[in-house]
């Protein structure tokens, strides 16, 4: 290798590949030989916060049924930017009519309310089920998503957040799939997810799969799942709470290079009994492979009777800004 960097940028996407060099070390020869390709950032890492209004699903669910309590989308808005976020991510769950696309006035008056609140949207995201052995219902699942990225694109959002698997992440995709082997399933999901793919090229718009705990429980499989989805509009929502192996950080930092969207959560696997986050390891392990982009919070009940989701995102989001500041990045332009 030539020691002779030409360009402080140079070095620093070099370094930036290191972390993704070292997991793809552990995949297999076959996956490793024919990968997916890192999505091509330059510039260095650079972050931004968002507020995912799943953090909120209990009070936006009694708003739902009754008007005058809980809290809805615009509410939502509002404390993201009381509390500073720079972005908010409105689950398509909450919005009036789902699973069909919300009208044009509402969605109108909701990107509105965002703009004049300095907000941007990061992103949406809706329910699906493609481990279903039912092709209707991997079928439905694929419609849903298609509506969903020309709302994403209606609103200015840049991703569209889909499942590999819709069902309870702590029960086994086996459960749904008439014991189908699992390359069999993933090939149902490759093919309805390079199908939504397609589309959401035409709209700007990128499917984000997120690893749910459920067909996805690690970083190999995430990535496998893509790379036969072959799509370079089908990338990787990374949630830090649902890869369920011995090490999470370095399922995270295998997938980062794959990233277009982030669920940060407290805990390593959404369980109050799992280790809490460590932010600092978590924006180190973010900074150096490169990413640049949205980092949105979503916190959970995880069963908890005592738990304020107001309180809650504050506190996350405060850890999370000091270890964004603290990590001091290098200024490539310098």
């Amino acid at each position: 290798m030539n020691i002779h960097l030409t360009t402080r940028r140079d070095l620093l996407k070099r370094v930036a590949l290191l972390p993704f060099a070292a997991a793809m070390s552990s995949l297999p020869s076959s996956l490793v030989s024919a990968a997916l390709a890192p999505i091509q950032r330059v510039g260095g890492a650079h972050l931004r916060t968002s507020l995912n209004a799943y953090s909120f699903l209990e009070l936006l669910n009694a708003n739902a049924k009754d008007s005058s309590k809980g809290v809805d989308l615009f509410g939502i808005c509002d404390f993201a930017a009381k509390q500073d976020f720079d972005a908010v991510d409105l689950t398509g769950y909450f919005f009036p009519g789902y699973p069909k696309p919300p009208s044009d006035a509402y969605l109108n008056r909701i990107k509105r309310h965002a703009y004049d609140l300095g907000l941007e949207i990061s992103g949406t995201g809706v329910s699906n089920d493609f481990t279903a052995a039912d092709k209707t219902v991997r079928t439905s699942g694929v419609e849903i998503i298609k509506d969903w990225i020309e709302v994403a694109a209606r609103l200015g959002a840049p991703s569209v957040r889909v499942f590999a698997d819709a069902r309870d992440p702590f029960k086994k995709w086996q459960d749904a799939s008439s014991n189908a082997k699992r390359e069999d399933v993933e090939a149902w999901m490759a093919e309805a997810l390079h199908g939504c793919a397609e589309h959401g090229e035409k709209f700007g718009v990128v499917v984000a799969v997120q690893n749910h705990g459920d067909f996805i429980t690690s970083g190999t499989e995430h990535l496998q799942l893509l790379q036969r989805v072959g799509h370079d509009w089908c990338r990787a929502l990374v949630d830090t709470g649902k890869y369920m192996t011995d090490d999470p950080y370095a399922d995270i930092a295998l997938m980062v290079p794959h990233a277009v969207n982030w669920q940060i959560k407290e805990t390593l696997r959404s369980r109050m009994d799992s280790p809490r986050t460590d932010f600092r390891k978590l924006v180190k392990i973010i900074r150096e492979g490169g990413y640049r982009g949205y980092v949105p919070i979503e916190t959970l009940s995880m069963h908890r009777k005592d738990y304020e989701p107001f309180v809650e995102v504050a506190k996350v989001l405060a850890e999370l800004r000091d270890a964004i500041t603290e990590s001091n990045p290098v200024d490539p332009k310098k």
